[in-house]
């Protein structure tokens, strides 16, 4: 009898645990509009400090994923424009959104960078394929024209600058002509201290993207800023500018150092090999003060209930009925 007790207890107590587990796991979902609503960060390529910085995306965080659509974006372009209505904007240690999307549409780990800037079609034509497009017009497949999807794009604007109506986007991040990108990297022949996109033409429209650890290295590669190594598919093809079918969504709140147990136990991927040291001492600082919380607030809370007026009045009440030979149980 004892033994089914004990299973039935343990069976409650895995159901319980559970159900919490689902509840939370909904409650996420309502609140960021996506599933899995969490992500882990693999990589350094979004760290702001070596050693790890809470309120930038460090490898080993967990990152709330926002469904969104590419108009709702800021981007780096539009948070400096000092004229434009999201002036100021920051997320995640610096100006302008963090997205979340598939490198070229492509079902593998998703990339977690910043949206630098966005290019728009100005002057497009409807097309069914690419064979319509002349005189140097990239075909983009997913733009809308007169309701229907597929264009010839003759020309180019960058909102959030004054680069409007080009062929190829030309744009110096340099405090100047638009708000300053600091590379942090060595300044030589062709190699700017500052972001600098130069004669870029882009395959279709979409956001331009980077890491803020990657000093000016564009996920869109050389095409777009010189020296850029640019991430690759896994045919081996250079990332296109990020449509808005690409997008997982927009990186929100973090919960920092807690993913790096997914890390730690997961098979594939780098593992712990860019989670700060620092982040794997306060995971685990913090998985003790989990362990040793009930520990220390038991006897708080015992020493508080027995302190409490109702208690000292039935231990006077049992003391009583004590000396007067009356048991509790009549």
């Amino acid at each position: 009898m004892e033994e089914t007790s004990s299973v039935q207890l343990l069976i409650r107590e895995v159901l319980l645990a559970g159900g919490m587990i689902v509840i939370l796991i909904f409650a996420l979902y309502a609140h960021t509009g996506s599933m899995p609503p969490l992500v882990v960060v693999e990589s350094s390529s979004m760290i702001h400090a070596e050693e790890g910085e809470v309120g930038s995306i460090d490898a080993g965080d967990l990152v709330l994923v926002h469904d969104t659509s590419i108009d709702s974006l800021v981007t780096f372009a539009e948070a400096t424009d000092k004229s434009h209505r999201n002036y100021g904007y920051e997320s995640h240690g610096m100006e302008g959104d963090v997205v979340i999307y598939k490198k070229n549409g492509e079902a593998t780990t998703p990339i977690i960078h910043r949206a630098i800037l966005r290019v728009i079609p100005n002057e497009a034509v409807q097309a069914v394929n690419e064979s319509e497009c002349s005189n140097g017009a990239s075909y983009d497949s997913e733009w809308i024209v007169d309701g229907q999807p597929g264009a010839c794009v003759y020309t180019w604007d960058v909102p959030g600058t004054n680069v409007s109506n080009v062929t190829s986007v030309t744009l110096a991040f340099d405090g100047v002509q638009s708000g300053y990108y600091n590379c942090d990297r060595m300044v030589h022949a062709g190699v700017e201290e500052y972001l600098m996109i130069y004669e870029w033409v882009p395959s279709h429209s979409g956001l331009l993207t980077l890491g803020d650890a990657n000093q000016c290295s564009v996920d869109q590669g050389a095409a777009a800023v010189n020296g850029s190594s640019g991430l690759r598919t896994n045919d081996g093809s250079t990332l296109g500018p990020v449509r808005e079918s690409w997008i997982v969504g927009r990186a929100g709140g973090e919960i920092p150092w807690l993913g790096s147990v997914k890390l730690m136990v997961s098979g594939t991927g780098p593992g712990l090999e860019y989670v700060p040291s620092s982040s794997l001492l306060y995971l685990f600082l913090c998985i003790g003060g989990i362990l040793l919380m009930p520990i220390i607030i038991e006897p708080i809370v015992r020493k508080l209930f027995m302190s409490s007026p109702e208690y000292v009045q039935a231990k006077q009440e049992q003391g009583l009925l004590i000396a007067l030979g009356i048991s509790e149980e009549e």
